[in-house]
């Protein structure tokens, strides 16, 4: 690493500066954005599948000092003279936020002083318990900061990392039987396909397993916990912003649909419309890049919010009822496609739903549902009458093969409207 730390340093990239890394996941990529993070130059993780266009918007943004965007310019790095880092990262990773509502945002943080740098380390390493002993499997792209939060702080630790340059269920199932490893990172379709793939090797192994980045279905939930014991596997709540919640599944059980509490260091609180908002730490305060409207209308006072709507329970417990973005407005009247979801999900043959709006001239937007299973439109109609008041019944449903998802398993809504 202290070479990769030099050779920023001979190119003349220095503390702030961007650095942007736009590659598949591979030892020497992880290797040089965590040395990028601890020499005090900001790393800017994208998606290497990004077209032109989408690249050009980004780096007309960002302005980066170096873009790292093929095997050699990776390799050139490891040429540099050894100089010294920083033990920790001086700076949380410029991540983009995905777009879906508008023109992508980084999300920047700043240089953090020594004692706030070591002190967001340590709140990470506090949480997951990240030792020497941890082999952390990267089942994500690395461009996403979870991933790469979990495979660098496990790295910094002493730890050993392995890293899946694809999400492959049948691979990933021999990998776990050649490696042991004992944490992972994964979002609902990573379990969803390997519990699909037939006789697996134990998973008892893990002492860690987070999920996150879209809600994992009840079923779902229930097989992971089989598979991996009740202590291992937990739930995680929050976004490219920032951290809110942890829920170990013991308490899900206790509480069904909970996302759990206010993750340490930082407090909850709900609003009068229902919107979420979280107090970080000083170290976990943030911008979005060259936006300082779009900061003020996240931020209010030392807290902020991405816009989830949800609701809190007397223990301090919270539950989700969606995104204000994915807020449907059908007839003048409110449907969250999250309540909607929930309730179809324990359908007999139902795999997957998603419940969006589609632009109508009687109603204004007509909620629609796209499922997955051996399921037809009719029977799902009938099964959410049952259920659902008339105006959250999805006028049209439609059965298909898969969902349009991200890199990381979120479903992109936008291709459905597009799709159907």
């Amino acid at each position: 690493m202290r070479r990769v730390g030099g050779a920023l340093r001979a190119r003349g990239i220095g503390d702030g500066d961007r650095v942007v890394f736009a590659l598949p996941n591979s030892a020497d990529l992880l290797t040089a954005m965590v040395a990028t993070l601890r020499s005090g130059s900001v790393l800017v993780p994208l998606s290497p599948t990004l077209t032109d266009h989408e690249r050009a918007v980004l780096f007309e943004d960002a302005e980066p000092s170096l873009v790292v965007d093929s095997p050699e310019v990776l390799a050139s790095l490891f040429d540099g003279p050894e100089v010294a880092l920083s033990s920790v990262p001086r700076s949380r990773p410029m991540h983009y936020t995905s777009g879906t509502t508008g023109r992508p945002k980084g999300v920047f943080s700043g240089l953090l002083d020594e004692s706030e740098a070591a002190a967001l380390f340590g709140e990470e390493v506090e949480l997951w318990g990240f030792e020497r002993a941890d082999r952390n499997i990267v089942i994500s792209p690395l461009y996403h900061s979870a991933p790469l939060r979990f495979a660098s702080h496990t790295l910094l630790q002493g730890g050993e990392v392995i890293i899946q340059s694809g999400f492959d269920a049948s691979a990933l199932a021999r990998t776990i039987a050649e490696t042991n490893p004992t944490t992972a990172f994964v979002v609902p379709t990573h379990l969803q396909r390997l519990f699909a793939v037939g006789e697996l090797p134990s998973l008892r192994n893990f002492r860690l397993v987070v999920h996150a980045g879209a809600p994992c279905p009840v079923p779902v939930k229930h097989a992971a916990i089989e598979a991996f014991g009740l202590d291992p596997l937990w739930e995680y709540y929050g976004a490219t912003e920032g951290p809110f919640a942890v829920c170990p599944s013991a308490e899900w059980l206790e509480r069904p649909g909970t996302v759990g509490r206010a993750r340490p260091h930082r407090t909850l609180s709900v609003d009068e419309q229902g919107v979420i908002w979280c107090t970080p730490p000083a170290y976990g305060r943030w911008e979005y890049w060259r936006a300082p409207e779009k900061t003020e209308a996240a931020w209010r006072e030392s807290s902020f919010t991405v816009f989830d709507l949800g609701r809190m329970d007397d223990d301090g417990y919270l539950y989700l009822d969606g995104r204000r973005v994915d807020l449907i407005i059908t007839g003048g009247v409110n449907v969250y496609p999250l309540e909607v979801e929930q309730a179809l999900e324990p359908m007999p043959g139902l795999v997957e739903v998603v419940v969006f709006g589609v632009p109508d001239d009687e109603w204004g937007q007509r909620v629609c549902a796209a499922v997955v299973g051996d399921v037809d439109a009719a029977r799902v109609r009938a099964y959410a009458k049952e259920r659902l008041a008339p105006f959250k019944v999805p006028k049209d449903v439609f059965v298909l093969e898969e969902l349009p998802r991200t890199g990381t398993g979120k479903v992109q809504r936008h291709k459905l409207v597009d799709l159907v």
